[in-house]
């Protein structure tokens, strides 16, 4: 393979950039690039860098030596100062001595390709970098470092086992040799209880990552659509004194701490005989029990409205919010939150709140392991095959049908291991990484 190079880090100005260089051969241009004559694996040196004898920025760099590397070839890491003409020149110079423009997720490809990682940890490196909560951190820190990988190995190594059990009995029984008792059938039950067990602690990442939906409701002129900006963080919604402004729902997406949302403006809620607008309302009604949060929006308690938004959402899901603060004296004693969409007082507490259900509801996820849905559909086929043996076992089918069976489960587990796969499976995998990874 090529020699390659990347920006590992955002093409901004910064305090530091960092640049990755892997392939075989990479060392013999330390010299030129660098002037360094002699240096050792994993140590970090201070030096120049140059282009054609011209000094660009005084640099760290970290020389890695094949196979102990992350690619697994012979590598340096280049960090220097971050200024967009220091990136630019160093791009230059990369490209005047022969090295190519790594593609998107060409260093983790190359550590896969040469065995330093399996295929699902290449996956879960993807989720880590794109976790947006505690959670995904940490259940795809557990796929990647290395646990996952080992459960999957344990359950192909007792495939095997039975593999060899039944194949055995296939081949040798003619001549006297005992491979399968009734011992087997126990096994491969233990087995299959055992790997829907695992299947069950692992959480899917559509599900997981999923933005979480905040819809507001409340009663023409509460100034809902007012809450619905401060929380966006703009005019998404127009804003008026005359009631039944909002007729339809409005969503814009919103960033709390690590958290992204997508929070919809609904029809304020009224006797009206305006067609339109009461289709509005009657739509923003019966989607409230398919909402994440809901944010009733009030400027005076209305407990029959409270009451029927409480019967549309799910348990605990509703907070009662007390809209106009600065003209208004606040009730604590009757909502959940007091705000004033006009100066911002008690938004911060309000957003608070909405991230930390959020997370409740996250953390419930009983789970140990981040999964893609590729995964998913892989432990399903995995799962029917040691049904399908354990049953013909039950059954005395063929052993023919048994060993197939037991052939293709162990085959799903090598294609998530990475052990069999094809071109266009790891094009659509690291096609999805960034630049310099």
């Amino acid at each position: 393979m090529s020699i390659v190079y990347a920006l590992a880090t955002p093409p901004v100005k910064s305090a530091i950039c960092i640049f990755r260089v892997s392939g075989k051969g990479c060392h013999k241009h330390i010299k030129a690039l660098f002037g360094l004559d002699l240096f050792e694996p994993r140590r970090f040196y201070l030096s120049n860098f140059y282009d054609g004898g011209v000094v660009i920025d005084k640099v760290g760099l970290i020389v890695f030596k094949g196979p102990e590397s992350y690619t697994g070839e012979d590598s340096f890491e280049v960090y220097s100062h971050g200024s967009l003409g220091i990136m630019s020149l160093a791009v230059d110079v990369f490209k005047n001595v022969g090295f190519d423009e790594a593609a998107p997720g060409e260093f983790t490809k190359r550590a896969f390709l040469n065995e330093k990682i399996s295929l699902n940890e290449a996956e879960s490196l993807s989720d880590l970098i794109e976790s947006t909560t505690s959670k995904e951190v940490f259940l795809s820190g557990s796929s990647l470092f290395g646990d996952l990988s080992e459960k999957l190995m344990g359950f192909s190594n007792r495939i095997n086992d039975a593999r060899v059990r039944v194949e055995g009995e296939i081949d040798f029984s003619d001549e006297g040799e005992v491979f399968m008792d009734e011992s087997l059938i126990s096994d491969l039950g233990l087995l299959v209880e055992d790997f829907n067990s695992f299947v069950s602690m692992c959480a899917n990442k559509r599900d997981l990552s999923s933005k979480k939906n905040v819809f507001l409701v409340g009663p023409t002129n509460s100034g809902k659509s007012s809450v619905f900006n401060r929380l966006v963080g703009y005019e998404r919604a127009i804003v008026t004194d005359r009631p039944g402004t909002t007729r339809d729902m409005i969503s814009s997406e919103a960033f709390f701490e690590t958290s992204v949302f997508s929070v919809f403006d609904t029809a304020g809620v009224r006797e009206t005989d305006d067609v339109i607008e009461e289709k509005g309302i009657e739509m923003s009604l019966s989607q409230l029990g398919d909402a994440d949060v809901v944010i009733g929006v009030f400027e005076e308690y209305d407990e029959e409205v409270v009451d029927e938004f409480k019967k549309r959402c799910s348990d605990g899901s509703l907070f009662v919010v007390q809209n106009k603060i600065d003209v208004n004296e606040a009730n604590y004693k009757l909502f959940d939150f007091c705000v004033s969409a006009k100066t911002g007082l008690g938004f911060s507490d309000l957003k608070k709140a909405v991230v930390s259900f959020s997370d409740d509801e996250i953390e419930k996820t009983n789970s140990n392991y981040l999964v893609r849905g590729r995964h998913v559909k892989i432990f399903d086929g995995v799962t029917k095959d040691l049904k399908a043996a354990l049953l013909g076992l039950k059954n005395n089918k063929t052993l023919e049908l048994v060993a197939e069976d037991l052939k293709n489960s162990r085959s799903g587990l090598d294609e998530l291991l990475g052990k069999k796969f094809s071109d266009s499976l790891l094009g659509d995998i690291f096609s999805s990484f960034c630049i310099g990874k």
